[in-house]
């Protein structure tokens, strides 16, 4: 980073909007002396809960608000002074660095894609996230943009998984495999298979099909997928951790010789649970765009939106966008 980064927040943003943010935010402040962060929304409702502190903060006010089930079409005709709408105008202004957003995901994409536009070489962004797995975690993209992609679209997430993967985890040359319903050649669709040939001969370390029981097992740095398939993957992880808890306190939980080794395995399931604590996953990078977009959970708690903000001022650090267009270019040539 620089001398600092300014990280515009949307305020509004998500199930909890400024009882989260604010505090988040004031959390992330006095953990990095480097950071200024704008607080985008309803002055009237942001300012009492500032309690005084405002060293490297401000607000802009925005006078509207998207909620999470508008549509992203009416929000972005419709709401041009949302808190979201003008977050991301800041940046396309240069008066952030990025965006951070616990907001509506379709009209986040619609409108940082109206906005700032994608980086030259790109057709759609996509959403990146961290996934757990054994090893630690790894990336995986889409997550839900862009239910159908052609295989120029799985190349372009590939080399933009390989970048942010690289830049944001220090790997020097992070493995990328397009999740596919089996590991052979002709196994898959047109565009896959398609998308595999044109990766053979990109810039990037490329190695193959993975298939979904994969993931966990962190075969790869990054995993490609079309929207509607990443998603659903995405979802099964997160129902199969909750089906895991559910069974673990159902057995730990039933008579006194279950409760007894719930006492004695406490220590273990602790750390089983700040494993599999979603909140330090929290931050998905819109990808692709022309600046620096994060959208954090709807429902993000301090903890998780925090985390969404590190995202957001590690992808400042590392200009992940120039990289992207950078590894564009040259895989390319």
């Amino acid at each position: 980073m620089s001398d600092h980064a300014t990280i515009a927040i949307d305020a509004m943003g998500g199930d909890h909007g400024p009882p989260v943010c604010v505090p988040a935010a004031l959390a992330m402040l006095e953990k990095n002396p480097r950071l200024r962060i704008i607080l985008v929304g309803l002055e009237e409702v942001i300012r009492p809960l500032l309690n005084g502190n405002s060293e490297r903060l401000s607000i802009v006010h925005a006078s509207e608000v998207v909620s999470m089930d508008e549509k992203p079409a009416e929000a972005l005709r419709k709401k041009k002074d949302s808190s979201l709408r003008v977050a991301v105008n800041l940046v396309k202004d240069g008066t952030a660095d990025a965006c951070v957003s616990a907001g509506n995901t379709g009209a986040l994409m619609a409108t940082g894609k109206f906005v700032l536009k994608t980086l030259p070489g790109i057709d759609r962004p996509a959403i990146m996230a961290a996934l757990p797995t054994i090893e630690g975690h790894l990336h995986m993209l889409d997550l839900g943009a862009n239910s159908d992609c052609t295989s120029e679209h799985l190349y372009q997430f590939a080399i933009m998984g390989s970048v942010v993967a690289s830049v944001i985890e220090n790997i020097d040359n992070p493995r990328v495999g397009l999740l596919n319903i089996g590991e052979e050649d002709m196994k898959g669709n047109d565009n896959i298979r398609q998308a595999a040939a044109m990766l053979a001969d990109a810039h990037i370390n490329y190695v193959g099909f993975v298939e979904g029981d994969d993931i966990a097992r962190h075969k790869v740095d990054v995993i490609v997928a079309d929207g509607f398939t990443g998603n659903v993957a995405l979802k099964v992880m997160e129902g199969t951790a909750s089906l895991v808890s559910h069974f673990i306190k159902k057995g730990f939980g039933s008579g006194l010789y279950g409760r007894l080794a719930g006492v004695v395995a406490l220590p273990v399931l602790m750390k089983l649970r700040k494993s599999l604590d979603p909140r330090q996953y929290n931050g998905a990078s819109l990808v692709g765009l022309n600046g620096i977009v994060v959208k954090s959970h709807g429902g993000a708690d301090e903890v998780a939106l925090q985390q969404a903000i590190r995202v957001a001022m590690l992808e400042v650090e590392k200009k992940v966008p120039d990289t992207i267009h950078q590894l564009l270019a040259e895989s390319e040539s």
